[in-house]
This record gives C-alpha cells, structure tokens and sequence, in this order.
C-alpha cells in the first residue's frame, strides 16, 4: 500500500503518515459506535489518536471526509456478500442451508460494521448521493445474485415466469438490511435471537423458490 496513499495537498504519505492516518480511522470508527456521528468532533478524534487537529487535516478535509473512507472499505468488504448465493444451490434442503447462511453472514456483516452502516443509512435517508452510492454497492452484491437464481428457477419451470426477478430480489435485501439493522429491537418484540435467523430464511427460502423449505 506504500506510495498509494496521499495527504489532503497531494503528498505520498510515508510509513509512518499511513500508519497515523489508519489509527485517525481506527478512533473515528470507535467513536462512532459510542457517539452520534453529528457530535464526533476533529478535536476529539485526534485527541483519541493522540495527535493534533493538524495532523488529521493532513488526512481528511473534515469528520465527513474520514467517514466516507471507513464506508468505503465497508462497502468493499461488503460486495463479498455476493458469495453467499452466486452459484449456490435452490433445489431442495440445499435451498435451505442456502437461506440460512445469507441470513447469517448478511446479519454476522451488519453488526460488525453497525456502526458505519448506521451513518451511511442516515447520509442515503438525507439524500447524500455519495452514501446512497456505497449503500447500493454493498446491497446490489446480493441483490444481484437472488435476481439470477429467480431467473435460473423461472428457466426449469420452478418458478412462475409472470413474477419479476428483480422486484423479488429487492424487496427480499431490503428486508434483510432492514431486520440487520433492528437486530437489537427485536428483543422488545419479545423475539429473541435465537428465533430471528431461522424464521428470516423460511421467508428469503419462500421468497426465492415459492416453497416451503425441506429440512
């Protein structure tokens, strides 16, 4: 990574400029999970770094900009969800496990990066095109590979060929970032956890193949 990283000014940051730069990041993500992302100051963060406010803007224009860094890396991260259905299996208890394991690492991702993603969904619900963006990249890489495996059913007769892919793809992530991202508010539902995963993957199961699952 050395020589690929630049300051604000243009500068390739050295060694050391990467390594401060990435621990800037590292107490920006810490805080964001104990503070709302309007209050985390460039004082504070570089406080917790342990260097100076100057140091910071060597990095980033501002808190917003450093934001959009952690988001993208997460964005990043993120579009490896895509291998938790592309090529997998619909037939069968093979759709099942298929069903379970995205419920698992889709809800696993959300809340590791709970935090960040929680920005991004405020900059998208504000209309910030730039979260919006990242937003879609990290949905987009499992929305993508449910419209093909409701295509490839529809291609063997499996599926009613007047149901669109798509719509079905959507509506079934926009459930799951919706549920991943109220994990916690199940409890005052009197859902425990433990009930949250299987019962999410009957309803992506019956979403993709029109079926019950076969246990």
């Amino acid at each position: 990574m050395t020589g690929q990283v630049r300051t604000v000014d243009g500068r390739v940051a050295g060694r050391r400029g990467q390594a401060t730069r990435q621990k800037l990041l590292d107490c920006l993500s810490e805080m964001l999970s104990s503070s709302p992302y309007r209050d985390v100051k460039v004082i504070d963060v570089a406080r917790k770094a342990g260097t100076s406010p100057a140091t910071f803007y060597q990095y980033f224009p501002d808190v917003e900009g450093a934001v959009l860094e952690i988001a993208e890396e997460t964005a990043k991260e993120g579009t490896g969800l895509t291998e938790l259905v592309a090529g997998r299996s619909w037939a069968g208890k093979a759709a099942w496990q298929t069903s379970e394991e995205l419920v698992e690492g889709f809800l696993d991702f959300w809340r590791r990066n709970d935090a960040i993603l929680r920005v991004v969904d405020l900059g998208a619900a504000e209309g910030d095109k730039r979260f919006n963006k990242l937003r879609m990249k990290i949905l987009n890489s499992v929305t993508g590979s449910l419209t093909d495996a409701v295509k490839d059913l529809q291609a063997k007769g499996r599926v009613d060929k007047d149901i669109s892919p798509a719509a079905v793809a959507g509506s079934l992530v926009a459930m799951l970032s919706a549920v991943a991202s109220h994990q916690k508010g199940f409890t005052t539902w009197g859902v425990k956890q433990a009930e949250l995963k299987p019962n999410l993957a009957l309803l992506v199961h019956l979403g993709i193949t029109g079926r019950k699952p076969t246990r």
